[in-house]
């Protein structure tokens, strides 16, 4: 008896030619230009109204800039500046946090100017939170819907890689960032073309967005540590023992975030649950000294600047408040990224294990430690890889890093996510 010979799987359809990706090259320079004026306007902001509240105002006042009522006051007003500010626009100014992603789908345009304010604010006061989350979400909300207008008949899925690579690229001065983590999501997209092909309109706003940043903000995520001397046999081990280690530290925030934010949410309000976020990051801040406010990139470069210039004891606290304030802020409800706090906080470990051991290298401990935390916070590892070997600009830390990326990712990968579905439960 014959059997039916199995169907063919349908075909992709042609690969994309140079005639069909050229018309992606003015909407993907416009896109990446766009998304990195508002990352910069948004910083630039933020980075002003900090100086008020930080400095201008304490000094009027004739408080310390940085003392410990003046930490606790200035948190627990940000949150209920933020607190009343979503209460106001409720349901413009994004969804809950704690359900969102580094890139999601659009937004409805309404949200831009509410996640705009409260975005500035939470950095401008002090929460251990990034802007790279809410900026994604303004650049892709307006990505999309004025991309529709202006050109309708284009399909409206090639906005949301354009402003989310744009945002990225800008966000880290260079498109190779944007790259590696959109080949997480677009390999696996169905379509024509090869990987190549999908990222071509991408990779010009990612290109687009870190040229502009480079040209107005000069930025540079190299810590300057002391340069790796080589590798030994002594620093495989420390590298295998490191990275797990961070990854397992990182977890401890993952499991313990939906037990956290359900406290938050039967608080029942969002000024409440805000403020009350806003006082515990006050009192964290008192704890771990003003390093561990604000997103942390630029008071990682304070910690690296002397990396013998605390003893383990206090590397090894500010690790545990920075990560605790990262915990707090989104749960609770402020609307930020965690991608730069993270890197503190591995940061921070790698110099408390060169604290603890001296034979480990600073610049292989603190790679080591931001590849760790990434992992288990951000669960992409392009990025983790990445960002570690950019914070100290050697290429001879790569082997290494791959090697230590394997028992890590190990621990990481099956486990719940820091992002929950809208019941509260893990996202896994």
């Amino acid at each position: 008896m014959a059997h039916d010979a199995p169907s063919a799987a349908p075909s992709p359809g042609p690969s994309p030619s140079a005639r069909t990706l050229l018309p992606l090259v003015v909407p993907s320079l416009v896109v990446g230009a766009v998304s990195a004026l508002v990352l910069l306007g948004v910083s630039t902001l933020a980075d002003q109204l900090k100086d008020v509240l930080w400095e201008t105002l304490p000094d009027a006042l004739g408080i310390g800039h940085y003392s410990t009522l003046w930490m606790i006051v200035m948190l627990t007003a940000t949150g209920l500046a933020v607190g009343i500010v979503v209460r106001l626009v409720h349901g413009h100014a994004g969804p809950d946090p704690a359900t969102t992603g580094l890139v999601d789908e659009p937004m409805p345009p309404g949200v831009v100017p509410g996640l705009l304010v409260v975005t500035v604010l939470a950095l401008a006061g002090g929460v251990s939170l990034g802007p790279e989350n809410p900026i994604t979400a303004v650049n892709v909300a307006l990505a999309y819907w004025l991309g529709r207008k202006a050109a309708p008949d284009a399909p409206g899925a090639i906005w949301l890689p354009l402003a989310a690579a744009g945002t990225i690229g800008a966000l880290f001065g260079t498109p190779v960032a944007a790259a590696l983590i959109l080949t997480e999501t677009l390999a696996a997209r169905p379509g024509p073309g090869s990987l190549w092909d999908k990222l071509f309109g991408p990779l010009i706003a990612a290109g687009m967005g870190a040229l502009i940043t480079a040209l107005v903000a000069h930025p540079t995520f190299d810590l300057a540590l002391p340069a790796y001397t080589g590798t030994h046999w002594g620093d495989l081990l420390a590298a295998l023992v490191i990275a797990p280690l961070a990854a397992a530290l990182g977890l401890a925030a993952v499991y313990a975030f939906p037990y956290v934010h359900a406290f938050f949410r039967r608080l029942g309000h969002p000024v409440l649950a805000i403020t009350a976020g806003g006082l515990v990051l006050g009192l964290l801040g008192a704890l771990g000294g003003p390093l561990t406010l604000f997103k942390g990139l630029h008071e990682v470069k304070t910690l690296a600047a002397d990396p013998d210039g605390w003893s383990a004891g206090s590397f090894a606290l500010m690790t545990v408040v920075k990560l605790a304030a990262l915990l707090t802020a989104a749960a609770c409800g402020f609307r930020g990224g965690r991608i730069f706090p993270a890197v503190f906080v591995g940061v921070a470990l790698g110099l408390c294990a060169h604290a603890l051991v001296p034979a480990v290298q600073p610049s292989l401990g603190v790679v080591c430690g931001v590849l760790g935390v990434l992992l288990a916070l951000t669960r992409q590892g392009w990025l983790s890889l990445f960002t570690a070997a950019v914070l100290v600009a050697d290429p001879n830390v790569l082997p290494l890093l791959c090697v230590a990326a394997l028992p890590a990712w190990l621990l990481v990968t099956g486990r719940p996510q820091m992002q929950l579905h809208e019941d509260g439960t893990p996202l896994r």
